[in-house]
């Protein structure tokens, strides 16, 4: 047996390659890295949950004779024309400015056909946008680009917009390369001047002040429209209990693999918690007030697969939201521009440099050039198919539990892999009944 002591030089794992290339990079520049997307690093997810299936004490359907409905009404508490959805996977929110107008429109056509709603995201209202859209929620964020009473009258649901998964805390940026005339027009800025957006509402500081405000827009659209409130994944127990007590219709609980368009990366990495970590505290707010089900909850941030889909239901939510992976769907981050992603020091999955408005697919930029590549007709057939495998591959997994329809999925239907996940998710680890906190077998 060969004793010879293992002489190879051994890396830090505290001071690693990419830890070092950041320390240099910090050194050389004086600023801090800003970039897109959600965060990288590894936390426990959907994929450590896993559903226990019908066989002797559950009864599956027939998935060609019984039907497993999809369909969500969202804004029932208040509103007088609530948004009814055939699935229960919506668009998030992503501005004009950060993604291009064709990517805006390929968005909207490819969420009406499959009988979902879009989002406005920062920086006003579309033509692309609201033409394409048969629901169009209008987000109303701090920074108030683009915002007019008129607006808000046409959208179909108003979306306050206090925190994002990937940044609660912080506001937005959009770099000056995308400020273009159009853009600058809608949001009423200087041309070409890098933009920062407020982190916090300018006109209210807590939830009372967040409930006169609730109430002006209500009055401004004649009760009509439902008011969603969206919150980071921070403290999601005691958000959405102030978010019920200022009067939302419905909560959009957005984790930390939520993504971006901008923000520095010691945002997105170190900032907010897990999505798994978020649904139970805040479904378990909604049951302490007896308001689970008529105040709805929409949850997002990595949501990628019909199973991402199901187990938020399962856990509680009344739907989901996706943006990332909507971008994915009409082509961002396409292997076939990889010529192109290497030019710019990335590759195809790596690029997240969407602030500086170089994006070779068209996707994230303001370019003329680069626009031109994205057929929105196309791109939305591509989303709308997307949205489609996602819904069969939810209704796939809830009739093999037994459900007639997605929301009657519910914890007892799944099992965690891993001890963080059982904990986060509050199902039992595989194998045992037992639930870490709560005991069991």
């Amino acid at each position: 047996m060969d004793e010879t002591p293992n002489t190879l030089p051994r890396q830090s794992w505290t001071f690693s390659n990419d830890t070092n290339s950041e320390i240099r990079r910090a050194a050389a520049t004086g600023i801090y890295d800003i970039r897109g997307g959600g965060a990288k690093r590894r936390v426990p997810h959907f994929d450590d949950l896993l559903f226990l299936g019908a066989s002797m004490s559950r009864y599956p359907l027939e998935g060609y004779r019984e039907k497993c409905e999809t369909s969500v009404t969202l804004g029932t508490r208040f509103a007088k024309k609530p948004i009814e959805l055939k699935i229960p996977i919506t668009i998030a929110g992503m501005s004009f400015g950060s993604l291009s107008g064709p990517a805006k429109e390929a968005l909207g056509r490819g969420a009406t056909m499959a009988g979902t709603s879009t989002t406005t995201g920062d920086g006003g209202m579309t033509e692309e946008e609201r033409g394409h859209s048969e629901k169009l929620v209008y987000q109303y964020l701090p920074s108030r680009y683009g915002m007019n009473p008129d607006d808000l009258r046409r959208a179909d649901a108003i979306e306050v917009v206090v925190g994002q998964g990937a940044k609660p805390g912080g506001g937005g940026m959009l770099l000056g390369q995308k400020i273009t005339e159009r853009v600058a027009g809608m949001r009423d800025l200087p041309e070409g001047i890098d933009q920062r957006s407020a982190c916090r509402h300018p006109d209210w500081t807590g939830p009372d002040d967040l409930e006169i405000k609730i109430l002006e827009l209500r009055e401004i659209t004649k009760w009509e429209k439902p008011i969603y409130i969206k919150v980071g994944g921070a403290r999601p127990y005691y958000d959405v209990t102030l978010s019920v007590k200022a009067g939302a219709d419905v909560i959009v609980l957005d984790g930390m693999q939520g993504g971006t368009a901008a923000t520095q990366d010691v945002f997105i990495e170190h900032v907010g918690q897990p999505t798994l970590a978020c649904i139970r505290p805040a479904v378990q707010a909604l049951q302490d007030l007896g308001m689970h089900r008529k105040v709805q909850l929409v949850v997002s941030g990595g949501i990628r697969t019909g199973a991402d889909v199901a187990k938020a239901l399962a856990l509680g939510a009344d739907a989901v939201s996706i943006g990332t992976a909507a971008l994915v769907a009409i082509g961002d981050n396409d292997p076939k521009w990889e010529a192109e992603y290497q030019k710019l020091g990335s590759t195809t999955g790596a690029y997240d440099d969407w602030h500086e408005g170089r994006d070779p697919a068209g996707i994230t930029t303001q370019d003329p050039a680069l626009m031109a590549r994205l057929d929105p007709v196309e791109a939305g057939r591509r989303l709308r198919n997307y949205l489609n495998v996602l819904t069969l591959e939810c209704q796939t997994l809830a009739r093999a539990c037994g459900k007639s329809h997605v929301h009657n999925l519910e914890p007892e239907d799944l099992c965690a892999l891993t001890i963080e996940a059982a904990a986060m998710a509050q199902v039992p680890l595989a194998g045992t009944g037992w639930i870490p906190g709560k005991g069991g077998f």
